[in-house]
């Protein structure tokens, strides 16, 4: 039987058309178009005239480059053609109103990960939907500070070997790629499961030094594989994308943690919480792992604004949920005793 197309399964969840779903649909497909587009430009590289240059910073106070710049162009005219009233970016200071009688309101991270667009790493676009809402004061922002559980879909594009959609749109999470000999999206993998269970993490360890105690523990534990608390050795990756780190997940479990830290800027965490991490938890919900600050469930906090940022852990539900009890109970890990003393990462 063949694999279902993109359009069959958004006709498939469209059924008996409502104005929030019709409005969905419309704007995944503006988002393919556009993600196609920049999958393009990206293929030229080096050849290509908007690529690795750097310009100065963006609203949040990241450097950009040119690509960044392309692409948030790329994806803002294409929701001029969707039902959009709203488009909120990370290149942006502020929302951009785009039609305040559409009934979505979009956030989009238009080029996460590129840090890595010159040394040919795979990066992404990750975006959410919400429902527009009014604000008494008539700020523009109200639609944004919604609580992740409020999102009507997400997903993210990964410019990679293949250009894949991964999507979710309240029924599990789906994963699409580009069929050049077809010209269209084709569904490779159908509601994906990440095992509960895991061996391998995601973390940037050159930090080490500037987490907290409940984190190094936790990487300490792991690090002493069979002969430690955890009895089993692990495997250490880490991407620096967060949409790579994610689809790897996705396909054969983990969990990938950017903890707050004690440097100044990093102790709310890096990753922002409206156009970040609320898309990419409500993906690995969606596919029965977790994801949290390392204590609350990152669907459930409150956007105090558009650019929060927050910490993350996300993936396998059971290592996710470990990681909180060495945050908030680490007594209560049986298996940690005071044999297993902590020995540091980098020790002989």
């Amino acid at each position: 039987m063949p694999a279902a197309t993109l359009d069959a399964f958004l006709n498939s969840y469209l059924g008996e058309p409502d104005e929030l779903r019709s409005a969905v649909v419309a704007t995944i497909r503006q988002l393919t178009q556009a993600a196609t587009t920049i999958r393009n430009t990206i293929n030229q590289g080096v050849l290509g005239t908007a690529f690795a240059g750097t310009r100065g910073a963006n609203a949040d106070g990241d450097i950009q480059k040119d690509l960044d710049v392309f692409a948030d162009d790329i994806f803002l005219n294409a929701m001029r053609h969707a039902p959009i009233a709203l488009y909120a970016s990370e290149e942006l200071e502020q929302p951009v109103l785009l039609d305040r009688q559409a009934p979505l309101a979009i956030a989009i991270d238009p080029l996460d990960g590129s840090s890595n667009i010159d040394t040919n790493v795979s990066i992404g676009t990750v975006f959410s939907l919400l429902p527009a809402i009014g604000a008494p004061d008539g700020n523009p922002a109200a639609s944004f500070l919604q609580a992740g559980v409020n999102q009507l879909g997400a997903g993210f594009f990964i410019y990679g070997p293949q250009l894949a959609l991964v999507l979710s749109l309240g029924s599990g999470t789906h994963v699409f790629v580009l069929s050049t000999r077809l010209g269209t999206f084709v569904q490779a993998y159908e509601s994906r499961v990440i095992p509960q269970r895991t061996q391998e993490f995601a973390i940037n360890a050159a930090n080490y030094r500037h987490w907290d105690e409940a984190v190094r523990l936790y990487i300490d534990d792991c690090l002493e594989g069979t002969e430690g608390p955890r009895e089993k050795d692990f495997n250490m990756r880490w991407i620096a994308s967060l949409v790579a780190d994610c689809y790897r997940i996705l396909m054969r479990g983990g969990v990938f943690l950017y903890p707050g830290d004690k440097r100044k800027t990093y102790r709310q965490g890096r990753l922002r919480l409206v156009y970040e991490a609320n898309p990419i938890a409500y993906l690995v919900e969606q596919a029965g792992g977790a994801a949290t600050d390392t204590i609350t469930r990152i669907l459930e906090i409150e956007p105090e604004n558009l650019h929060q940022r927050v910490p993350m852990v996300f993936g396998s539900a059971r290592e996710v949920a470990r990681i909180t009890r060495y945050h908030s109970e680490p007594s209560a890990i049986g298996e940690r005793a005071p044999l297993f003393s902590r020995r540091g990462l980098f020790r002989a």
